[in-house]
């Protein structure tokens, strides 16, 4: 069936992708095959994407922009207790709900796709600052650099051991004991 008229084809490519990707590896996934279940003919697909990896590098922009929207609007309602320790907290529970195609991402670009590999440290780095800033604002006692990355370091840890099914990661505890430790600072 075609993706009808006036929808958003890279919307209904992506989401078919990420649909097929909870059932599926992203190296047994094909183009011909998002397409197919899409909806859309191969022409069109092309059109948009050239390589499954710049559809996956596509979703998790899309991913990323809602994660750092909702980041932005939490910070910065002033209703919210967004004081450090529970800003840790937050990154890192966020982060721990929502994987999103980062693992697909981390492992293609750690056996050798470059271009992944590029784009993502690229996106660490934007979402790093980002991060930074928030910290600074909150707390003068830490680096907010180093805080940030080690926020963004153990939510790759995170994400791993979730993908693991890992039953010795209590995360509840872990995230409760790591809010206590940054109430330090």
């Amino acid at each position: 069936m075609a993706a009808p008229r006036g929808d958003d084809v890279r919307s209904i490519i992506m989401d078919t992708t990420e649909d097929l990707l909870e059932s599926g590896s992203f190296d047994d996934l094909s183009l011909a095959t998002i397409a197919r279940t899409a909806g859309v003919s191969k022409g069109t697909l092309y059109y948009y994407y050239k390589t499954k990896e710049d559809i996956l590098l596509d979703i998790t922009d899309r991913f990323l922009a809602a994660q750092w929207g909702d980041f932005l609007a939490w910070t910065e309602n002033k209703e919210k207790d967004t004081q450090l320790h529970r800003l840790v907290k937050y990154v890192l529970l966020r982060n721990a709900q929502e994987t999103g195609p980062r693992i697909h991402l981390i492992y293609h670009a750690c056996i050798g796709n470059e271009a992944i590999r590029e784009q993502l440290i690229e996106r660490y780095r934007r979402f790093q600052k980002l991060i930074a800033e928030k910290i600074a604002e909150r707390a003068e006692s830490v680096d907010p650099n180093y805080l940030a990355w080690l926020l963004l370091l153990t939510s790759d840890g995170i994400i791993v051991q979730k993908e693991l099914q890992n039953p010795y990661l209590d995360l509840d505890k872990f995230l409760a004991e790591t809010e206590q430790m940054v109430r330090k600072f």
